[in-house]
């Protein structure tokens, strides 16, 4: 009984380990080029982001080389910025985002 309580209380420290909230910085890109886009060719990068999400791809946070998906919740935010380099508040849940805030970095 007391080895499944460890266990149990391992498991959970470790699932909220993993659902901390962040402030991050990067690009929001969109899933079919995802860390092709970086911001470093702004021009470029954000008209390239903005028709492929316009045509439907999904937006997603590319920060550090690798890529995020966002949650339902937060896809409204990201596509306001779609092309932008922004600053990302929230918890970030194996490969995906869920973001209280999206505003543009400085």
């Amino acid at each position: 009984m007391k080895k499944l309580f460890i266990s149990t209380m391992m498991l959970a420290s470790f699932c909220a380990a993993t659902a901390m909230a962040e402030d991050m910085t990067g690009f929001i890109s969109e899933a079919g080029c995802g860390a092709k886009h970086t911001g470093a060719d702004a021009k470029a990068d954000a008209a390239c982001v903005r028709t492929c999400i316009k045509k439907g791809s999904a937006p997603v946070f590319v920060s550090d080389g690798k890529v995020y998906k966002f949650d339902e919740a937060s896809l409204a935010k990201a596509k306001k910025l779609a092309g932008d380099k922004v600053q990302v508040s929230g918890t970030i849940n194996g490969d995906t985002v869920s973001a209280t805030s999206i505003k543009k970095a400085s």
